[in-house]
C-alpha cells in the first residue's frame, strides 16, 4: 500500500529523523515501481545526486550532491499549527496524566493533565507566550481555529519549523490580533516576488526574526508595508548582498541585524542611512572592509543614521583607522563593538588599543561592553595629544594659534586632534620632549611612593615598567611594607590634577591606564 502524498507535495518542507530537506520531485523513477519523492536536502552531504538518475534529470538541486529520492512514508509533512501547540503543552486529547508547565502572561503555572475540553480551552485561551520551535509545524490548520481557541497570545516562536511560503505565516498570524512578536527564523520558504496588498494581518507586529530563512533584501522591502509599527527587524545568514533604499517602509525601525550576511561593499550601509528611528544596527560578520560618511567633512558630523546609538561591527575586515575616524561623525553613537578587525592588529597593547578608540570617537560611552568613565576618556584623551604630538608639530602644527596650520593630511589622520588641543591646550613642549614611540611599551616611570598616614615610612623612589598592573605594584609593596595587598589602597597625584587625587581601583589594569607619568607620586594607605 502506497502511503498519502499531499497534493501540495510540490516545493514543501519536509524533515526525515533529523533531517530537513525541500520536495523538488513527486511521480515515478523508471524502472522502480510507486511514488518517489525527489528532495533536496538542507544538508548537501546527505544527498547523493543532482536529481539525475540514470540520465534523466528529475529536479535540480544547488549542490551537485545534494538530491535524494526518498519513499513518501519516510517523510513528515508536518501538521498544524493548533496541534503542535496542543502537543508541547501537554494539552492534546491523549492525556497521560503528569505534569505540564505552561506561561501564563508573566506567571509559570504548573497543573496534571485535564480531561474535559472546556478546561483545556479555557487553559490555551490564557497562552499569551508561545513556542513551537521544532515541531514540524508546517500549515495553519481550519480556519478561525486559532482564533477560537488561542485568542490571547502576543508572542509566537516558530522557528525550525516546516513553513514553506510567507502566505503560511500569514495564514496563521491573521488569527492572532494582538501578534507583538514573531521568530520565524531557520524556516527556507517563498516569499512575494511582487508588491502585496497591504493588510492589517501585522498591524501590532513589533518584533520579526527571519533568521536563516533565505529571504532576500529585496523581498523585505515588499513585505515591509505590512510592518507598520515594527521596531526590531533579525535577518542574519540570509545571502543579502545588495541593499536598496527603504522608501516609505521601516520608518518605525530601531533596530537592524544583518549580521552573517556578506555585503557587497561597505558603501551598501548608504542605502539605509537615513531610516529615522534606527537606534542599533548590528553587522557583526558582513565582510564590510571600511565605513565613510562622504556627506561630512573633520569633524562635522554626517546626516546619516540620525538616532543610532550602538553599532556593532564586530568580526569584519576594517584594515584603516580612518573608519573608526568617521564613526565619529555619527551624531547620536553611544556604543560601538569592534572585536575582531584587522585594524585592531596595528597595536599589540589592547589597553593602548582602547585608549586610541576612545580618544577617535568623542561621545562613546561603550567600547566593547565595557563602560567609559570620564577618568579613562581623559586619560585617553590626554595621551592621545601627547602621543601624536610631535606628528602634529612635523605637520605644521604650532603653539603660536596664528601660525597653527596642521596639514590635510595630518587632519585626515587625526580629525579630533584640534579640538582635542582646544579642550586641554596644545601639548607642551616638555611633553613631547623625549616621547617614546608608541610601539615601546615597557617604558619605566620614576614614580615617589609615599604613605601620607604612616609618616615614619619615608618616601621611596621606584622606577616601574608602565605596563605594570596595579595588583603587581601591590606585591612590590607587600615586599616593601610588609602590608598584604589585599589591604592596600592605592591613588596618584600629579602636578597636572592640582592636587587631586586618582584611585588606583582596579587591580587588574596597568599603570598606563590611569595616564600616570614620570615625577607623579603614588600614595598608599591601608
Amino acid at each position: 500500500m502506497s502511503a498519502w502524498v499531499p497534493s501540495d507535495a510540490l516545493g514543501r518542507r519536509v524533515v526525515c529523523g533529523t533531517e530537513y530537506a525541500t520536495v523538488r520531485y513527486v511521480g515515478s523513477v523508471p524502472p522502480t515501481a510507486g511514488i518517489w519523492l525527489g528532495v533536496e536536502w538542507d544538508d548537501p552531504q546527505r544527498g547523493k545526486h543532482d536529481g539525475t538518475y540514470e540520465g534523466t534529470q528529475y529536479f535540480k538541486c544547488r549542490h551537485p550532491r545534494g538530491g535524494s529520492f526518498i519513499r513518501p512514508n519516510k517523510a513528515n509533512f508536518g501538521v498544524d499549527f493548533l496541534t503542535a501547540v496542543k502537543d508541547r503543552y501537554g494539552l492534546n486529547d491523549e492525556q497521560d496524566g503528569t505534569e505540564n508547565t505552561l506561561v501564563f502572561g508573566k506567571k509559570t503555572v504548573e497543573f496534571v493533565g485535564m480531561d474535559s475540553i472546556v478546561e483545556q480551552q479555557s487553559q490555551l485561551n490564557q497562552l499569551v507566550d508561545i513556542s513551537v520551535r521544532e515541531c514540524a509545524v508546517s500549515h495553519a490548520g481550519q480556519k478561525e481555529e486559532i482564533s477560537r481557541t488561542c485568542s490571547n497570545i502576543r508572542h509566537i516562536n516558530l522557528s525550525k519549523n516546516l513553513i514553506s511560503s510567507w502566505e503560511i505565516v500569514t495564514a496563521i498570524a491573521s488569527q492572532v490580533q494582538n501578534l507583538e512578536t514573531l521568530n520565524i527564523s531557520e524556516n527556507k520558504m517563498k516569499f512575494p516576488s511582487t508588491s502585496t496588498s497591504v493588510s492589517s494581518v501585522f498591524s501590532k507586529l513589533k518584533i520579526l526574526a527571519l533568521n536563516q530563512t533565505e529571504i532576500t533584501w529585496t523581498e523585505v522591502l515588499l513585505c515591509a508595508p505590512g510592518w507598520p509599527a515594527l521596531e526590531e527587524l533579525y535577518l542574519t545568514s540570509n545571502n543579502i548582498t545588495v541593499l536598496e533604499r527603504p522608501g516609505n517602509v521601516l520608518q518605525t525601525l530601531k533596530l537592524l541585524d544583518l549580521s552573517d550576511n556578506h555585503l557587497l561593499d561597505g558603501n551598501q550601509l548608504h542605502l539605509i542611512a537615513h531610516l529615522p528611528r534606527l537606534e542599533q544596527l548590528i553587522l557583526r560578520n558582513t565582510g564590510i572592509s571600511s565605513i565613510h560618511f562622504p556627506d561630512a567633512g573633520f569633524g562635522c558630523k554626517t546626516k546619516m543614521f540620525p538616532s543610532l546609538k550602538r553599532l556593532a561591527i564586530n568580526d569584519n575586515k576594517i584594515s584603516q583607522w580612518s573608519s573608526i575616524n568617521e564613526l565619529d561623525k555619527l551624531p547620536s553613537l553611544r556604543s560601538l563593538q569592534c572585536h575582531n578587525n584587522p585594524f585592531m592588529d596595528t597595536e599589540k597593547n589592547p589597553e593602548t588599543l582602547r585608549q586610541l578608540i576612545i580618544a577617535k570617537i568623542s561621545q562613546l560611552e561603550v567600547l566593547n561592553k565595557s563602560e567609559i568613565l570620564p577618568a579613562e576618556r581623559k586619560g585617553a584623551e590626554l595621551d592621545y595629544r601627547k602621543i601624536f604630538g610631535n606628528e602634529w608639530l612635523a605637520a605644521g602644527g604650532n603653539w603660536n594659534p596664528e601660525k597653527n596650520k596642521p596639514s590635510e593630511e595630518f587632519l585626515a589622520a587625526h580629525p579630533r586632534y584640534s579640538s582635542l588641543c582646544l579642550k586641554y591646550g596644545a601639548p607642551e613642549e616638555g611633553e613631547l620632549k623625549g616621547q617614546q614611540p608608541l610601539t615601546l611599551k615597557n617604558q619605566l616611570l620614576t614614580l615617589t611612593i609615599r604613605c601620607p598616614e604612616n609618616p615614619e615610612q619615608k618616601p621611596v623612589e621606584k622606577k616601574l615598567p608602565e605596563s605594570m598592573t596595579i595588583q603587581k605594584v601591590k606585591g612590590l609593596l607587600y615586599r616593601l611594607l610588609k602590608i598584604p595587598g589585599s589591604e592596600l589602597k592605592l591613588s596618584y597625584e600629579s602636578s597636572k590634577l592640582e592636587g587631586k587625587e586618582v584611585e588606583l581601583d582596579n587591580d587588574l589594569k596597568p599603570l598606563q591606564f590611569y595616564s600616570i607619568e614620570n615625577g607623579d607620586c603614588v600614595l598608599v594607605r591601608w
